[in-house]
C-alpha cells in the first residue's frame, strides 16, 4: 500500500481585463486509485508580483499581460476609486 500525494495546475483562465485565474488540484493516490482530490483557485491581477507562483501560471501571465492591458487595468481601477 504506497500513499502519494500530488499537486498540479488543471485550469487556467484570462478574463477580459487581463485578470488570470488559477485552479490547483492536489489528489491523494493509493496505489494507482485516487482516494482524494481538492482544490485551490487563486487569482492574480495585471502587474502583480509573481514571486512564488507556478511556471505555467506565469508563462500565461507573461503573455497576457501586455502593456495595453496592464495601463487599461490600473486605468480602470483608477476610475472605479473615485
Amino acid at each position: 500500500m504506497s500513499l502519494t500525494k500530488t499537486t498540479s495546475i488543471d485550469q487556467i483562465t484570462v478574463t477580459e481585463n487581463g485578470i488570470v485565474l488559477y485552479r490547483e488540484v492536489t489528489r491523494i493516490m493509493e496505489d494507482g486509485n485516487e482516494l482524494s482530490k481538492t482544490y485551490h483557485r487563486s487569482s492574480l491581477t495585471p502587474a502583480q508580483d509573481l514571486t512564488g507562483i507556478p511556471a505555467n501560471v506565469v508563462a500565461i501571465c507573461n503573455v497576457a499581460w501586455t502593456a495595453e492591458v496592464i495601463a487599461a487595468y490600473q486605468a480602470a481601477q483608477a476610475a472605479a476609486s473615485r
